[in-house]
């Protein structure tokens, strides 16, 4: 990294543009997240300027940003895509499939180059010489097999320029007559912006010739030069120096060339006679800063709006003036310290219960509104790492399109929920999970478009991702429209493992067998599935997350999974009970309900289980007290309340001594801190300076189950 900043540093060694590399390569990052999601929803029958503009703009500040930082490699592939992408805008080219295709492909290795810069180098570079081809043939309005036919006719018109450090392995072929132009250029942000537009005309042969104009103002060149290159070829050029709203060309004797009809005068002091000095300076316009997006449609101040647009354009810059990057770190540091923040509340309310009311009324008042204040203070701040779904969502279009053309199924993604939250954490952890579920229902899911149509299903089949807030879980689900699960075929793969299976089994239960290890009813095994280790590493992942994955299915007709899981992991409402001496907390959203029992109302089963009915339903009993082994020192108290909780479509009952009360708790991870514990799955800390232990209703319920 620091031989590249020396590169980019050059002559200016007091401006150094280090500073700005981790603002262009998170832009850039943006930029192409961008523009692949703008391919994917690109519509070839009906393109409309706009989309092709947004597509345009992504290309064009990537190669703005990387020619500024002399990435030459990504400056280089970004303006290959840049021409392509102007001849469709202009409907010079007619959009084909094969133009997505390879923009995509193109958006993936600049991410590749861009990730080995941030890197320092390292690693190996991806070639583009290939995909160079390529977009040179589409730009050029031949398709793959007339590029073929045109590479045997002319090889040399079908092997691109060797990639050089320099933008000037960009120069086309100049076929036009010499003329007299003058460029006139402003505001300049460094000196040396004027040295490397004079170097263009003296490194790129057949270019032209080009000397300095006197008039210009103190932070603008003007340059006389003879070029048998266009306009637009020499603001193509320019471009790697300098944004195209500075700049303006004219003709030697006549009216200002604009470079382009939204641009007539970007800045008063080009008015005036060729060579004159300006007629009314006026105060020059900020140069944008290094790093920044630069956009190549920008209108000047003043400018009437275009006819039509849309006001996204305007959401878009309120949303960017109003929204700041922060560390993830440091986010988490405030949450650490919010919790800290929580546990010292608690132990003040906890203390205080036994202060005199009237005495101490103005203290309890205080502490009455530090809790309520603790508790928006915490919503706001959990608020702050939650990230919608639409951050995982949007990530399936893009890998669903790829495995679907592999297979040769035709597939639609369909989203729901993309704006419900999750926490940050969370998210990283469930994107694996649900990328399997999905290529799972495009895999062993969706049919042949022959075969659908032969069982009268649309050709195309569609895969669902939703996602919702229940209580205080959110469920995901990824559904599919294709052949389901066949219960006769995993019932005898299941024989043929050794499971114990039966034909009375529950169809919930038949689908529960594909998350057992190594169990697959693919027919052959592919690079895409059919080893049997994926489902098992779902559940197990997703139940790491404390959630749970429940499935649906009807065969012919497609499949569900809905995956459950907790909003967060950091605080969360909790109910405190009390077995013997010791306190336990069960997550608030698991809890159904809570009632006092007789011991006659018990009846006892095989193996000792015991059950309870409640409203003529038996579910099962666990005693905690015997779970934990909690040890008795007053006799006379026993355990006669019971708390309902539910967990994976299952009721369980628990027998506890008593009920504590409802309060906010901090989740620490007790295996990091530890080890793992079974039926449990953290501690948190008491008002009173103890540690309670978080129990896992899901495991609970497991054990209550088998």
């Amino acid at each position: 990294m620091e031989q590249t900043r020396q590169e980019v540093s050059g002559a200016g060694a007091d401006f150094d543009l280090g500073q700005f590399y981790q603002i262009f390569f998170e832009e850039a990052s943006e930029n192409l997240d961008l523009m692949e999601q703008m391919l994917l929803e690109l519509d070839l029958r009906s393109a409309n300027d706009e989309e092709l503009n947004g597509i345009f703009r992504c290309a064009h500040s990537i190669k703005g940003g990387s020619a500024t930082f002399g990435f030459a490699d990504v400056a280089e592939l970004t303006h290959q895509m840049e021409s392509l992408l102007d001849r469709l805008r202009r409907h010079e080219v007619q959009a084909v499939a094969q133009m997505v295709d390879v923009l995509l492909e193109s958006a993936d290795a600049a991410r590749h180059l861009l990730a080995r810069h941030q890197a320092g180098g390292q690693g190996q570079a991806v070639s583009t010489t290939a995909l160079l081809r390529r977009i040179a043939d589409l730009a050029a309005g031949l398709l793959p097999d007339d590029a073929a036919a045109a590479a045997s006719a002319t090889a040399a018109a079908a092997t691109p320029a060797p990639a050089r450090a320099a933008p000037k392995a960009l120069a086309p072929a100049f076929a036009g007559q010499a003329r007299a132009l003058e460029i006139r250029i402003g505001p300049l942000e460094r000196p040396e912006q004027a040295d490397a537009i004079r170097e263009l005309f003296r490194d790129i042969p057949g270019l032209g010739s080009i000397r300095d104009l006197a008039g210009a103002p103190a932070n603008a060149r003007w340059f006389a030069v003879q070029t048998a290159a266009s306009n637009e070829e020499l603001l193509d050029l320019l471009a790697f120096h300098v944004a195209k709203e500075q700049v303006q060309l004219r003709d030697a004797a006549a009216a200002p060339v604009a470079p382009s009809a939204a641009r007539q005068a970007p800045y008063e002091f080009f008015t005036g006679a060729p060579g004159a000095p300006p007629t009314a300076p006026v105060a020059p316009v900020p140069a944008p800063e290094a790093g920044a997006e630069i956009k190549a449609d920008a209108e000047p101040k003043g400018a009437e709006p275009k006819a039509g647009a849309e006001p996204k354009a305007a959401a878009q810059a309120q949303v960017e003036s109003t929204t700041i990057r922060v560390d993830v770190k440091k986010v988490d540091q405030l949450i650490n310290l919010v919790g800290e923040l929580v546990i010292t509340q608690a132990m003040l309310a906890q203390n205080s219960r036994g202060l005199d009311a009237s005495a101490y009324q103005q203290l309890l008042a205080g502490l009455a509104d530090l809790d309520r204040n603790t508790r928006d203070l915490q919503e706001s701040v959990m608020s702050i790492r939650m990230i919608p779904m639409s951050i995982v969502f949007n990530r399936f279009p893009r890998m669903l399109r790829d495995l679907a053309n592999k297979l040769g199924k035709k597939v639609e993604l369909v989203t729901l929920g993309e704006a419900t939250e999750l926490d940050k954490g969370l998210v990283e952890k469930i994107i694996d999970p649900l990328t399997h579920l999905v290529r799972n229902s495009c895999d062993h899911g969706i049919e042949l478009p022959a075969d659908r149509l032969a069982m009268g299903k649309p050709e195309q089949g569609t895969i669902t991702l939703s996602a919702a807030h229940q209580g205080g879980s959110i469920v995901i689900e990824v559904r599919d429209d294709g052949r389901g699960l066949a219960r006769g075929k995993i019932l005898r793969k299941a024989r043929e493992r050794g499971l114990e299976v039966s034909e009375q089994m529950a169809d919930a239960d038949v689908w529960q067998l594909i998350f057992a290890p190594g169990f697959s009813t693919a027919d052959q095994v592919t690079d895409v599935s059919g080893r049997g280790v994926g489902m098992d590493v779902v559940k197990r992942n997703i139940a790491a997350l404390n959630g749970s994955v429940e499935v649906d299915s009807a065969e012919g007709y497609g499949m569900k999974v809905s995956v459950r899981l907790p909003l967060t992991l950091a605080i969360m409402d909790g109910m405190s009970v009390g077995v013997g001496e010791e306190v336990y907390i069960l997550p608030l959203s698991c809890v159904v309900e809570s009632f006092q029992v007789d011991t006659d109302a018990v009846s006892t089963v095989a193996q000792g289980s015991q059950l309870v009915k409640v409203r003529d339903e038996y579910m099962p009993v666990i005693a905690l007290e015997k779970i934990f082994q909690v040890p008795r020192f007053d006799l006379d108290k026993s355990s006669c309340i019971m708390v309902v909780v539910e967990d994976d479509g299952s009721r369980v009952a628990l027998l506890v001594d008593e009920l504590l009360g409802q309060h906010q708790v901090v989740v620490k991870n007790l295996e990091s801190n530890y080890r793992k514990v079974p039926n449990v799955s953290g501690a948190t800390i008491l008002g009173d300076g103890t540690v309670a232990l978080i129990l896992d209703t899901g495991g609970l319920v497991r054990r209550a189950r088998h």
